[in-house]
């Protein structure tokens, strides 16, 4: 099984395309509230190619509670494979802000296909590689009539904002998502035709730590010298969080963290890792940083790291004023490794910077939202399947790799429903996610599409 319904994909390859620019028109922004009907629209879109697909008790799950304004799942499921596995099918319709527009070289609601690409904010992350798992189900029924496994399929609009909509339905509804193994394509490819399934992925805290002074903005000619400065006074603060060398100083942060194994390192030296290259086209600075007595890919895969994304307040308008603020705010994340939980990583972070407030000021730090760091093992029949798929299609063997960033489904599923997940992407590494010009290469998302339709078939022993 599975032939024919390649031969379907690939004679069905331009309507796909066809349908996936216009599923990345909708500009579903999660972290938008006057974007929410975008959402809801870009959620009942995957409903219809669900349905479309022959996939069936295709309907919105709301998420929307009394105390989360949230955006729907999509949930569909086909169940007539006795006697086989059953695979959950994640991925998610929303997407990340388009911040800067100028950046673009084409407006980011309005896919253009360029130099073997197609260019459109959610092009990889993850619309592009959602609709792969929708095509590749609708190229099994339509050619074959069945599926060679039960699948259940569950589509989330809240991935870019912490996901605590479909984290809240896999705690109190497991049963409904019930399944032997889940399959994410939202991971990215090592390198360019170098087929890859990411293993490994990092953890999350996410937080604001907002630094109070004088009761009202006051005039830096009148008041400074004698007034808390809040900018200053979290300046300090943050410089105190992470050394010049990239070591976190916060006590006890690195306890109990668990190092790759010899076999992982191992693997990771064997890979076409060209670190000028690196710098150059990836990153783009004059030089890398961080702990120097780790690798860049571990420094990018097993080691924590800490990161300030913006801080808002004050006066950041055109021409001069002279404001000392009454409150300066900033956003900062932590990546978590095995053997790091969220929590009580937060816990260590906030005693700290409330040991630390600069004189005149107070603190209050917050948690935003959280994903626990995951390793796959390899030793399963699921990882096999993915592995022996994705090598017939790239002709090359397939590689294990961990990954920087956090899913926090993930970690959901193995915690919550007792399942391995399939981290089985197609992405590459230039691709922009979360920044202007994001692509997703079209043979990427043709092969991506082989590849699961190989992958069910072999999960289900055809």
């Amino acid at each position: 099984m599975s032939g024919k319904a390649v031969e379907f994909a690939k004679d069905n390859g331009a309507r796909f395309v066809e349908e996936l620019k216009a599923l990345l028109r909708i500009p579903s922004i999660s972290t938008t509230p006057e974007r929410a009907g975008d959402v809801r629209k870009a959620a009942e879109f995957v409903a219809e190619g669900l349905r479309a697909a022959g996939m069936e008790n295709v309907r919105l799950i709301e998420t929307t509670t009394a105390t989360h304004q949230g955006h729907p799942l999509v949930y569909a499921d086909w169940l007539h494979a006795p006697g086989k596995p059953t695979v959950l099918c994640y991925g998610h319709y929303d997407v990340q802000p388009p911040d800067p527009l100028d950046e673009w070289k084409s407006p980011p609601f309005e896919p253009e296909e360029r130099d073997g690409n197609i260019y459109a904010r959610g092009a990889v992350d993850d619309k592009g590689q959602m609709w792969m798992h929708v095509k590749a189900l609708e190229s099994l029924l339509k050619a074959e009539g069945k599926l060679p496994v039960n699948i259940k399929v569950i589509v989330e609009g809240e991935e870019e904002v912490g996901g605590e909509g479909i984290a809240a339905f896999v705690r109190e509804h497991g049963d409904v998502l019930k399944a032997d193994a889940a399959l994410v394509s939202d991971t990215e490819m090592f390198a360019p035709e170098l087929p890859t399934l990411c293993v490994g992925l990092r953890g999350m805290i996410y937080t604001e730590l907002e630094v109070r002074g004088a009761a009202t903005d006051l005039h830096s000619g009148m008041y400074g010298g004698a007034a808390p400065n809040p900018f200053v006074a979290l300046a300090q603060i943050i410089a105190k969080l992470k050394d010049e060398t990239g070591h976190i100083a916060i006590p006890g942060f690195y306890d109990g963290i668990e190092a790759p194994t010899a076999d992982e390192l191992k693997a990771w030296k064997s890979l076409p890792f060209d670190e000028e290259h690196y710098r150059k086209t990836e990153v783009g600075s004059t030089e890398l940083t961080g702990e120097p007595d780790f690798s860049v890919l571990e420094r990018t895969w097993s080691r924590p790291t800490m990161d300030v994304h913006g801080m808002p307040g004050g006066f950041t308008g055109a021409g001069a004023k002279t404001v000392i603020p009454a409150k300066a705010l900033a956003k900062i994340s932590f990546r978590l490794v095995p053997g790091m939980a969220p929590e009580a990583t937060f816990e260590k972070y906030r005693k700290f910077v409330e040991g630390i407030v600069p004189k005149g000021t107070q603190v209050t730090v917050r948690m935003i939202h959280s994903g626990e760091p995951i390793v796959v093992s390899t030793d399963n029949d699921y990882i096999r399947a993915a592995k022996e798929a994705m090598a017939e299609v790239f002709g090359k063997e397939t590689v294990f790799v961990r990954g920087g960033g956090s899913i926090p489904i993930v970690g959901d599923f193995v915690r919550e429903l007792g399942i391995p997940t399939v981290m089985m992407g197609f992405g590459l590494p230039d691709d922009n996610l979360h920044a202007p010009n994001e692509k997703f290469h079209l043979a990427n998302f043709h092969r991506g599409i082989e590849s699961i339709v190989r992958f069910f078939g072999l999960v289900g022993g055809a």
